[in-house]
Formats: C-alpha cells, structure tokens, sequence
C-alpha cells in the first residue's frame, strides 16, 4: 500500500533482509557500534533536567547488537552524552551496561569525558574529572575510550596542555585507551581541539602524543568525516596502534582499506546498521572486498542523509529507526530531542531505511510512520 511521504508518494517493501543473530565471530576487523539510549516516556521531566531512562529497553537494544556480534561503545555521543544525558545518568548507564555485557559475554568500551565539569574548569580539574570517570569505566571492567572534553577546549590555551592532559591520563590507565577525535560539526564546542584549528598542526599533536604513549593506546577514533585526513593518520601510527573510523560519511572504503592498511570501526551509524554491517564484515571476513562494499556502498545514502549538518542531531534519526525497527515503543529522547529534525527529514530517513530492508517488519514500520506522519504533520 502506498504511504504518502512529504516528498511524494512510495510503496514501501513487504519483506526484510534476512539477518538473522548469530553467525561466526568478526574476525578482520575490530567493530563497534555506538548505542543510543531510549528514553522513559512516562516520567515527568523537562528537556534540560535529568535524562529519564527506560533501562530495561536500553539493555535490551545493546543485547541485539551483542547478539550480532558487534562490540559496543557506551555513552558516547550517539547517547546523547552532553545532549540530553548527564554525567549522573551516563555514570548509571556505564554501570549497567558494563554488568551486562559480563552477562552476556559481549564487547564493551565506555566513553571518559569530563562533563561533570558545569562551569568553567582549570587545568587541575578537568584533569581530575577525566580521572574519576576513567576509574569508573575501568572498575566496571570495561574498556575506556577517552572523549574529547569541552572543558579542555575551553580552557587549554595551546597544543601542551593537551599533551600534559593526556600524558598524565595515559599513565593512570591500567590497560590500552581509544582516543577519540570528535570534530566541531558533531559538537561546535571542540573547534580548535589539540590546540589549533588548523588540521594539520593539530593532527601533528594528536600523533605525538600517541608516539609516546603507544603501549597504552589501543586505537584512536576520528570522527572528522574526512577520509583523506583518517587515511593520512592511518598510515602515520605507531606499529599496533588501530584506527578506528567515526566517519559516517566514508566507512565503507575506510573499512575495506587499501594496500596500505585499513580501519577498524567505531561508528553511530551501525547504530541502526547492526545486523547488515556484522553480515558486511563477516563477508569481508572471507576476503570478498567487493562483496562487503556491495552490501555497505548502498547504505551510505541513509547515513549521509541522518548526519547530514547539523550533524550533531543525527541521533534523532537514529532513535527513529529504532522506534519503527521495533526496537523500542515511542520515539521519545531525552532531552527532547525527537524535535531537532524535520519531518521531511524523518519521512527521508523511514523511505531510505526501508528500501535498504532494514526493518524486521515492515508492516510494523509502515504503520509507525503513518502515525507520525499524523501527528506531526496532520492530514494534506
């Protein structure tokens, strides 16, 4: 049947890809999604308070992505880390998930940041701030991945007292850390990271200070969406330190690689690709390059379209996809930040989502969809 989207009329597929859990372990390539959390709709809270999370449902999303044998990166951004959700709620949320993933035996690393930090921060204290969420994750058992802080940006006054930072970091972590390069078009607060705005002096102090410290550095993510640069610091680490592509824009060829090398992943957007970017890599696995680049090219459309800029926002249609895979009852976010697209925007998402056979019911999808398209959008 078809469903009238604000941008024409389509007849959605009656059939999903056949993806079903399971399978052998990923074996070429180190893969983790970003998971997003899905909110409490029924608790009485406003967009700037305390995040009200369902748990049970949150725990049950990062099972499915366990369950295809993906890893996944907790309370990053894709959570809503510093949009939506608090350090109080994303110490919670690392706790939980780490015990689950013990349960389960699945993958986990966890987001260190520094967002307890409301106001402006010294050096010493953004430095402190670092270290108690970094013994949080660690005494959970997980892996840490250390995220780029606002407050250091903000109070860092040249490329040494991020050297100084992370230094000192490095040598409290008890086991290897990813480092994690978020770009300014995902958060505008980190214009500037690693003391300059310009990328090439910046990449400069990012490699050192990972030439350095190379035996407590797993691997580094870089989310720039620029895949000349992730390709150029690539081939620039240490001997056994891995890359790791935050590039949604790129992540096909980034993972694929070339004679030179190739990228691991760590991505928001196998958020809502899980069960087709596991089959992708379990068929590169095999050595079938272009077999995985068949499977993942034509998922690029959708990912480009939900972080297109403001790319900060593209959580929004990440919870959407939940919400009509059947992940999840509501499209409700903390924050409230089902608002921050548009609904032409969200009909794009539904349409190439569904073409790619994404949704488990597709019946189920369609219907969801109708229901939004009434709600927010009325009758035409």
């Amino acid at each position: 049947m078809t469903i009238h989207l604000p941008h024409g009329a389509y007849e959605p597929r009656t059939a999903p890809l056949d993806l079903a859990p399971g399978g052998s372990p990923l074996a070429s390539r180190t893969v983790f999604s970003a998971a997003h959390v899905v909110a409490d709709p029924f608790v009485d809270v406003s967009p700037d308070g305390p995040a009200a999370i369902d748990w049970d449902a949150t725990l049950a999303f990062r099972r499915h992505l366990w369950s295809h044998g993906l890893g996944v990166a907790e309370a990053m951004d894709t959570a809503q880390r510093g949009m939506g959700l608090d350090w109080a709620g994303g110490a919670e949320l690392i706790r939980r998930s780490s015990a689950e993933a013990k349960a389960v035996g699945g993958r986990i690393a966890c987001g260190v940041g520094t967002d307890q930090l409301t106001g402006p921060a010294t050096l010493a204290e953004v430095r402190a701030a670092y270290e108690e969420q970094l013994a949080l994750v660690e005494g959970n058992g997980a892996q840490a991945i250390l995220m780029a802080s606002r407050a250091l940006a903000a109070v860092a006054e040249g490329p040494e007292d991020y050297a100084e930072t992370y230094a000192h970091l490095l040598r409290q972590a008890t086991e290897p850390v990813v480092l994690h390069w978020l770009g300014p078009m995902f958060d505008p607060a980190l214009e500037g990271y690693w003391g300059s705005s310009d990328l090439d002096a910046a990449t400069d102090t990012f490699l050192k200070i990972i030439a350095e410290h190379p035996d407590k550095v797993d691997g580094i993510k870089i989310s720039l969406l620029d895949a000349a640069r992730e390709i150029d610091v690539r081939r620039r680490l240490p001997s056994g330190v891995r890359c790791y592509t935050g590039d949604d824009f790129n992540y096909p060829e980034l993972i694929a690689g070339d004679d030179r090398g190739f990228s691991h992943a760590l991505l928001g957007i196998f958020d809502p690709l899980g069960p087709l970017a596991a089959h992708a890599v379990r068929v590169l696995d095999t050595g079938d390059t272009q077999g995985f680049r068949d499977l993942l090219d034509p998922t690029v459309e959708l990912s480009r379209h939900l972080f297109q800029a403001p790319t900060r926002f593209y959580k929004t249609g990440v919870v959407l996809l939940a919400w009509l895979a059947g992940h999840q009852d509501h499209f409700t976010m903390v924050g409230g930040l089902q608002s921050a697209r548009s609904l032409p925007h969200l009909a794009k998402a539904y349409e190439l989502a569904d073409r790619l056979g994404l949704f488990p019911d597709p019946e189920l999808a369609e219907s969801r969809m109708r229901a939004l398209l009434t709600v927010q959008g009325g009758t035409r």
